[in-house]
This record gives structure tokens, C-alpha cells and sequence, in this order.
């Protein structure tokens, strides 16, 4: 495999693993947001 070669699959491979890592990342967060979900405070509640 010549240097041209390795250096292309390289990039695949990082740009690949980057993509399927933000992706993995972004269904946990998701997931974290419905375990616990984000309450709302009325108005009425803040100024008591």
C-alpha cells in the first residue's frame, strides 16, 4: 500500500469514526433527555 493510499483510507476511517461517535453521542442525549426531563418553573412559582 503505497503512501497515497494509506493516507486516503486514513481519512475515511477518521471522518467515519468521528461521524458514528457524534452519532452514538447524540442518542445518549437523547436518551439522558427523557430519562430526566427538563421541568418548567411557572412565574408565579419564581416570585414567591
Amino acid at each position: 500500500m503505497d503512501n497515497l493510499s494509506f493516507g486516503v483510507t486514513m481519512t475515511i476511517v477518521g471522518v467515519g469514526g468521528t461521524f458514528l461517535t457524534l452519532w452514538i453521542l447524540s442518542l445518549v442525549v437523547d436518551l439522558l433527555k427523557k430519562v430526566f426531563p427538563l421541568k418548567v418553573e411557572d412565574e408565579a412559582e419564581k416570585n414567591a
